[in-house]
């Protein structure tokens, strides 16, 4: 195990001794390279500048670990290779879905599915990170070229949007092993030793270095990101059995009965979509699945057949959102959606947005700040108003009311509108005496005046697509008739 004594940990871990290596915010981290770091080491002189005094009055055995691990930090970089999967349909999002891939879809307002999970990387020091897309990748390639063209190619560092080549088959990507087996070609001109795998359609926080950092302590060749979940609810992911050490002893989607987590009956341990190998065995591996006749999967096929083989580990998730429960979602329905963009708008909620320690970048449209006009603050006057809610820039409140909404950029809500608990996208107008309740609304809509969408369920239906649980979604560029009334 890779663990200091705890008379070491202490003061290695300490904020003094990394403030002399690391900015205060994650955004404005710059990475000193291994190999310029490991020159620095070699001359005192110009080490004592950097670095606090503190590390001088430590024993050799104290700075030797410091500096090991300050090396741990940096080496990654330069030999890690990370591929963003993101060519998934969503087809349980649809009509969210309906132009463009499920990474693509807006979440929280300003962002994408995706920015979570490419914020991971560049907050983790991950500068070499190829996104493999597929499905109507038209809007998520131009998200990632217009947002995510932040790193300096000729360091060898880049955010790319990579589209099926066919260099090996003529078919499509057909598993997610067959998507990375497809894009070898990038690991032959990077050669890195280690290779991340990292889905793009969940949201959450984490830091990639900690799960580098367990497959070194552990010598393992493969290491897999786990999440304790209930077990009644573990049927519906892929399950790991760990041993004692965490070595994982079999993977099973979707069991019928899944296995506990040792010493924890009530917990089992779910996939998160996150693998990290070194890479001269995961070639071997893709390479001899390409010549089956199986689904091509990493979590069916490749990680079932490394586990037989070879030492393959589970890193238990380490949450970078620092609350009490840990966060992680796989947005796969229209409701899990919703709610999970509501519950930003909570006095605290579960997924922090505002930790400027890890920061959520995403593509800054040049919109103007948000307004509200007509400030009658008596009966029967106009009021402006936006209470419990997310409002991005552009968005003008002409008199109308929100509240516990999620707004995107550029939004019209104009007099005595009045929209709740709803999710509202870019470009849509909210025409004057309007009434929305509980409703997704896609980009380029135009609700016509008085009209009531979310109160009526079975005029709603027959517009408009309608879950079991009586939300509403309106597809994209959606047009609707004048005095459209739900309530009939």
């Amino acid at each position: 195990m890779f663990y200091p004594p705890e008379r070491i940990f202490t003061p290695v871990c300490c904020r003094p001794l990394d403030r002399p290596l690391f900015y205060e915010r994650r955004d404005q981290y710059i990475p000193l390279h291994a190999h310029s770091f490991a020159r620095i080491l070699a001359n005192t002189l110009r080490l004592s500048r950097l670095v606090s005094s503190q590390i001088f009055a430590m024993s050799t055995s104290l700075r030797s670990f410091y500096f090991l691990n300050v090396l741990l930090q940096f080496a990654p970089m330069l030999n890690m290779f990370t591929m963003v999967l993101a060519g998934g349909k969503g087809e349980r999002l649809q009509p969210l879905t309906e132009h463009r891939a499920k990474p693509a879809v807006p979440f929280g307002g300003k962002y994408r599915i995706i920015d979570f999970t490419l914020s991971n990387c560049l907050n983790s020091g991950l500068r070499k990170v190829a996104v493999l897309i597929q499905y109507k990748s038209h809007s998520l390639d131009r998200h990632i070229r217009t947002g995510w063209n932040i790193l300096n190619a000729e360091l060898g560092e880049f955010i790319a949007s990579i589209p099926p080549q066919q260099r090996i088959s003529e078919e499509w990507y057909q598993g997610t092993a067959d998507a990375v087996y497809q894009n070898l070609f990038l690991l032959e001109a990077e050669q890195p030793d280690y290779v991340l795998v990292l889905a793009g359609d969940h949201i959450y926080k984490m830091n990639y270095m900690e799960m580098f950092h367990w497959l070194i302590a552990k010598g393992a060749d493969a290491v897999v990101g786990a999440i304790d979940i209930p077990i009644e609810e573990a049927h519906r992911f892929g399950v790991m059995s760990v041993g004692e050490d965490f070595r994982i002893t079999n993977f099973e989607e979707k069991p019928a009965h899944p296995q506990s987590i040792p010493n924890d009956p009530t917990h089992a341990f779910a996939s998160m979509g996150i693998y990290l190998f070194r890479t001269n065995l995961l070639r071997k591996y893709l390479i001899a699945d390409a010549q089956e006749n199986g689904s091509h999967d990493f979590g069916k096929n490749i990680i079932p057949q490394m586990i037989r083989d070879r030492r393959v580990y589970a890193y238990k998730f380490v949450d970078a959102n620092n609350k009490d429960v840990k966060y992680w979602r796989d947005i796969g329905t229209l409701d899990a959606y919703w709610e999970a963009n509501l519950d930003l708008v909570a006095v605290d909620p579960l997924f922090n947005l505002y930790d400027q320690h890890w920061p959520i970048r995403t593509y800054q449209g040049q919109f103007p700040p948000a307004k509200f006009v007509f400030a009658q603050d008596y009966q029967g006057g106009r009021m402006g108003v936006a209470l419990d809610s997310i409002v991005c820039g552009g968005c003008i409140f002409s008199g109308g009311r929100v509240q516990n909404s999620v707004l995107s950029p550029n939004v019209r809500v104009q007099d005595n509108a009045d929209v709740r608990e709803s999710v509202v996208m870019e470009n849509v107008v909210i025409g004057a005496q309007s009434r929305i309740r509980r409703a997704i609304i896609d980009k380029d809509v135009i609700i016509p005046p008085n009209s009531e969408i979310g109160y009526n369920r079975e005029a709603d239906a027959q517009r408009f697509t309608v879950t079991e649980s009586g939300l509403v979604v309106i597809a994209k560029g959606m047009r609707l008739h004048a005095s459209f009334d739900s309530s009939g």
